[in-house]
């Protein structure tokens, strides 16, 4: 009996140990947990209110053009209606920057067309942690954009008093046009900036809350593991699992993040620039001026026809499942260089063929893909300064491996950006594409099992080498 009562005793604070373990882990789980939704929920929040920023400053830029050509009191009334809201978001940073919660930086908010149930988390998030490095960054690039709205105020003040006083010249009206679209683009970037920067600190969050989910969740297996032993062999084999789905979930909820935060700014330029472009035409007699405006028109039209082909590129590659079939690359060659002769300077382009393999095993829409967006791109950066522009390509056998290579003599690649161009929305000329060529080839390859190098040298041109296993294992 001694014994027994012995044996109860030894277990009885253990099991309480265990279980006051279980519930201090599964009470800062939840406030962890709720804290961290509160802040992503306030990071969105943060996100709409930059949508808004970005559309009124669009519109009020827009109205402002076309009030300075045609005089119009109407469009200076709504161009001052737009600037109304980034100047609301404005006045609540500086607000709270200064004396904290009031209702002055809600009504703030509320003119930046922000939700009214969002003032509460958009002023808690910056009160608490606006010393943080993702916010401050991020409320650094918010007083940057504010200071630029300010510089387009003053602009749209000058314009108004010159034409009440009827003194606006075509000289004038060149000079605040060219202005306007300074600013313009200035924000765009610093916008873009902004919302990059609170994604960048959203998904570190996440990345941390995985981390302190999957310890605590560690401390609660572990401790219930002493008493159900067959259990914790379970529940381990369903955590690794679970883990694997999280990274690749991560993987792409990152990736998917920052595509729909570039991608929408990237859509919404040229039209606002079609938009302004357009106004300003319909007022336009001058037929030479016109015809440059409609030529500003088709620039902008091609940048959003390859932006749009890039996406379905990018969306074929994530969604098409890898299919092993016979692939002439003298077809797929073929193929690209005749649909991309439409590109400026195509024709002037001489093309050199050396194809010592032709037929092989792998993926045709990849393969596609892949010589398709390089060529693209030997074509876009060719050197019209060189008396002879070619375009070499070649395919090989090397070391049990298919090589392609595309080569040029085009303008090159400066050092310091070798190691950058295959990310997402990388370019060294956002003018020639949208950033997401070489992102696409790179996903492509590695989809393939492949793998992509480059050797680049400035004014000199560019090589990119494509090696292609020989076969696939089933």
């Amino acid at each position: 009996m001694p014994k027994r009562l012995f044996f109860k005793n030894f277990r009885l604070p253990n099991v309480f140990v265990l279980l006051l373990i279980v519930f201090i882990s599964c009470a800062l789980l939840i406030c962890i947990n709720f804290f961290t939704i509160k802040i992503l929920s306030a990071n969105r929040a943060y996100v709409n209110g930059e949508s808004h920023y970005s559309k009124g400053q669009k519109d009020a830029s827009r109205h402002l053009i076309t009030y300075l050509y045609t005089k119009e009191p109407i469009q200076w009334q709504h161009y001052i209606q737009e600037l109304k809201v980034p100047q609301g978001d404005g006045i609540a940073r500086k607000t709270l920057l200064k004396v904290g919660d009031n209702e002055v930086a809600r009504l703030g908010f509320t003119t930046g067309r922000n939700h009214k149930d969002d003032l509460d988390d958009l002023v808690w998030l910056f009160v608490n942690f606006k010393n943080v490095s993702f916010l401050a960054k991020a409320i650094h690039e918010w007083e940057q954009g504010d200071n630029l709205i300010n510089e387009l105020f003053i602009i749209g003040t000058q314009i108004n008093a010159k034409i009440q006083r009827n003194s606006l010249t075509a000289m004038d009206q060149q000079k605040f046009l060219t202005k306007i679209s300074q600013i313009s683009d200035q924000l765009t970037i610093n916008e873009r900036n902004f919302s990059n920067t609170l994604g960048e600190g959203t998904r570190k969050i996440k990345n941390l809350l995985i981390i302190t989910n999957i310890i605590f969740i560690l401390i609660i297996i572990l401790s219930v593991c002493s008493y159900y032993s067959i259990m914790v062999k379970r529940l381990l084999i369903s955590k690794k699992e679970i883990e694997v789905k999280n990274e690749d979930l991560i993987i792409v909820n990152r990736e998917l993040d920052r595509f729909v935060y570039s991608a929408s700014h990237d859509l919404r330029s040229p039209i606002t620039s079609l938009k302004g472009l357009i106004e300003i035409t319909q007022l336009e007699d001058d037929v030479n001026q016109i015809k440059y405006y409609l030529q500003l028109m088709h620039q902008s039209l091609a940048k959003q026809d390859q932006f749009i082909n890039d996406i379905i590129d990018y969306s074929k590659n994530k969604r098409k499942q890898i299919v092993i079939e016979p692939v002439s690359l003298r077809e797929l060659f073929d193929e690209a260089i005749s649909q991309l002769m439409h590109i400026e300077n195509a024709n002037k382009i001489t093309f050199k063929q050396e194809l010592l393999i032709d037929e092989i095993q792998s993926d045709g829409l990849r393969l596609r893909i892949i010589i398709g967006n390089l060529i693209s791109n030997a074509i876009k950066y060719a050197d019209n300064s060189k008396q002879e522009m070619f375009i070499s390509i070649k395919t090989y056998v090397d070391n049990d491996c298919h090589k392609i290579e595309v080569a040029d003599n085009g303008i090159g690649i400066n050092e310091e950006f070798k190691d950058s161009i295959f990310e997402m929305y990388f370019g060294t000329n956002k003018n020639k594409g949208s950033g997401l060529g070489l992102y696409i080839v790179k996903e492509a390859v590695e989809n393939i099992k492949g793998n992509i190098s480059v050797v680049s040298e400035k004014t000199i041109g560019s090589k990119f080498i494509v090696t292609i296993p020989n076969s696939y294992g089933i």
